[in-house]
């Protein structure tokens, strides 16, 4: 199972942004990825505190993924600088879709098409071929 780290914008933000860490970290698990979460951890007396608990937590994991306004972010953008060194995957969160899924191939039933020359036909409710 991959694992995600969320890095974007706290600092000076209403509710330091918590609602759309838990927001983005909620989408993610439900797709399957495990997340970590630096608005989960316990609260810290300093920015530097914050760096010395998220910096380890996010080296356990192999992606990083962005929250819009990250760029704007002291803590993001040494998040960021990080998983360059660690050479994690960073990317934009909302770029972050279901994990692949080994799809079996369903065979459609002979009474619904018709296989000709030259290209496949739907077999309509009259039996007649169209296409």
């Amino acid at each position: 199972m991959r694992r995600i780290y969320i890095s974007g914008p706290m600092s000076g933000l209403p509710a330091m942004n918590y609602p759309a860490f838990h927001a983005e970290a909620a989408r993610l698990r439900a797709l399957g990825y495990h997340v970590e979460n630096p608005a989960e951890n316990p609260p810290q007396d300093s920015w530097e505190a914050y760096m010395a608990v998220c910096i380890p937590q996010m080296s356990t994991c192999d992606t990083i993924a962005l929250l819009p306004g990250w760029s704007e972010s002291r803590g993001a953008l040494r998040e960021r600088q990080e998983a360059v060194k660690l050479g994690m995957t960073i990317t934009p969160a909302a770029k972050i879709i279901a994990r692949r899924v080994h799809h079996e191939h369903v065979p459609v039933p002979c009474s619904e098409t018709d296989q000709r020359p030259g290209g496949r036909y739907h077999v309509g409710a009259s039996g007649r071929a169209s296409g």
